[in-house]
This record gives C-alpha cells, sequence and structure tokens, in this order.
C-alpha cells in the first residue's frame, strides 16, 4: 500500500468473505473498492452466490480525471495523515495500477451489461443522487 500497489487478491477476498459472514439484516451490499482485479472479480461471482445465494447487479464506476484524484488523493493525506495519499509519486502508481489490473473489472462488467459509469466530480450530492439512481433502477 505504501508503494501504491494494490493488496494482495487472497488477502482482500478473505477480509470480504468474513464481513460477509458476519450477522446482517441489510437487504443487499454495496462493495467499495473490491474488485479491483479480474482475480477478485472471478472470487466475488462465486462468493456472492455461495454466501449470499445471490448475483452481482450493478457495477458503478465513478469517471475522475486524474489530476483531479492527485488532487482529492493529496487533500485527503493532509486530512487522515496517511502515507500513501501524501506523495504524488506513490498516488500516480496507485493510478496505473488501476489502469493496468482494475480497468478489467469494468470490462468484464460491461460484457455482462452490469457496467455504468457515474461523472465523479461536481457536488457530492448530485454524485450522490446519479448514484442512488442506478441502484434504484435495480431495486424495482
Amino acid at each position: 500500500i505504501d508503494k501504491g500497489e494494490l493488496v494482495p487478491d487472497q488477502v482482500t477476498t478473505d477480509m470480504l468473505i468474513e464481513e460477509i459472514r458476519k450477522p446482517s439484516d441489510a437487504a443487499g451490499f454495496i462493495f467499495d473498492g473490491y474488485p479491483r482485479t479480474a482475480v477478485q472479480t472471478e472470487a466475488l461471482e462465486v462468493i456472492v452466490k455461495k454466501e449470499l445465494n445471490d448475483s452481482i447487479d450493478i457495477c458503478l464506476s465513478l469517471i475522475v480525471e486524474d489530476s483531479i484524484l492527485v488532487e482529492r488523493l493529496l487533500k485527503r493525506g493532509e486530512i487522515s495523515g496517511r502515507s500513501d495519499d501524501s506523495n504524488v509519486e506513490i498516488i500516480e502508481n496507485r493510478i496505473k495500477e488501476y489502469y493496468t489490473k482494475t480497468a478489467e473489472v469494468a470490462e468484464l462488467y460491461k460484457q455482462q451489461g452490469k457496467y455504468v459509469e457515474i461523472n465523479g466530480v461536481g457536488e457530492i450530492n448530485e454524485i450522490s443522487e446519479k448514484l442512488f439512481a442506478e441502484v434504484e433502477k435495480i431495486s424495482l
């Protein structure tokens, strides 16, 4: 993480399974930041089917220009003190990791007709409304 690289697939997958198995009265799940690789995407499909007897309905992707991402993460680094959010080189490496690994996730969900892009620039309330509207479409 300190280098801007992803946590190994198995580590994050095991953490996810542990969370899903906790008692909950939730009507569904939102996986934020998972899956980030094609391997995790395949694992998630299996986990959701096996553990929840369900399937993935939608993949929402917030689209933001790289320069804005760098700016946002540096600001978050100032507030949180996270070392991986305080160094431009690390942030740029994370963006590179996204383009080489996480973009595959988008392709997999595009092929299934489950991928939706949302403009991630603007007021938080506006972006939230767009996200909620997409989730409501599948909840009907």
